[in-house]
């Protein structure tokens, strides 16, 4: 006879965890690693340590024409500041760099609003890129001196063309990843055209965007200094290239140094100021960067 066989069943149960309350839940970090977490203050002991290892090199290669130290560098820097001759070349290269720099930022969004639209635009972007973006915009100069003649407009050009390539690839690549449910919301309500870049593609390939503007920047700062080094000695003034090219010719070492460290220091403002600063209050609080 086949008798079935019914498993036991457990009677249902439920335990009650006592809060945990042996030591707080969460705890207050030490002061060193509060201070640690810093962003500034991390990247401040990294600049500190250059300098040091600067200063260090420079003493031991102990000859100030070929390497001076940091200590006479920085005397230098301070000098050239209270003098205002420092001040007065980072306003002539600023200047002329914020106008190359805008001209390319223009160019770029046109070129890229004309590729995301038509066909011709996508062909016509392609085209241009593989021609121009391998070219130093450096190199262009003799023709802008040419074109334009010693002046202002030589050097707004030759930085509009480094900006320009750039920028569009950046920006032309972010709206090529842009999902394909965005771009069908936004031909849903209507959009077409720029209204349509505007609204659907620029938000959306935003990260792409800034990496192009800050890739942009750098080209657009090493261009100028190249290019005032000739256009400096072309034309008997310039900006801070032209300092530095000054100075190199009458063997003052220390202000050479000094108006290097000038570039430098107005790149890490501008990148931890106004391009930080602009992550965060866009990609960054949209949680579309880390």
């Amino acid at each position: 006879m086949n008798k079935t066989l019914h498993p036991p069943v457990r009677a249902e149960y439920e335990n009650r965890l006592q809060p945990f309350t042996a030591m707080p839940v969460e705890r207050t970090l030490p002061l060193h690693a509060r201070i640690w977490t810093q962003d500034w203050i991390r990247k401040g002991v990294i600049l500190i340590a250059l300098a040091a290892i600067w200063e260090i090199a420079a003493r031991l290669q102990n000859n100030d024409l070929l390497f001076p130290t940091f200590s006479a560098t920085a005397q230098a820097l301070i000098e050239g500041i209270g003098s205002g001759e420092l001040i007065e070349k980072t306003r002539i290269s600023l200047s002329i760099l914020l106008q190359g720099y805008v001209g390319g930022v223009i160019f770029a969004f046109l070129l890229t609003a004309l590729a995301v639209s038509t066909q011709l635009g996508r062909d016509l972007l392609d085209t241009l890129t593989s021609m121009f973006n391998p070219l130093p915009a450096i190199a262009l100069l003799p023709l802008a001196l040419l074109w334009f003649g010693i002046g202002s407009s030589s050097l707004i050009f030759v930085i509009t063309h480094s900006v320009l390539w750039p920028l569009s690839l950046n920006t032309y690549a972010g709206f090529q990843g842009v999902p394909e449910t965005l771009r069908m919301s936004g031909r849903n309500y209507g959009l077409r055209g720029l209204r349509y870049v505007l609204q659907i593609l620029v938000p959306a390939a935003l990260p792409a965007i800034l990496s192009g503007l800050k890739i942009g920047w750098a080209f657009a700062w090493r261009t100028l200094i190249a290019a005032e080094l000739v256009f400096g000695a072309s034309s008997g003034k310039g900006g801070l290239g032209w300092y530095i090219f000054q100075n190199r010719n009458e063997l003052f070492t220390d202000k050479v140094f000094a108006g290097l460290a000038m570039v430098i220091m107005i790149g890490l403002l501008v990148e931890n100021i106004v391009f930080r600063s602009l992550e965060r209050i866009t990609i960054q609080r949209w949680g579309m960067q880390r």
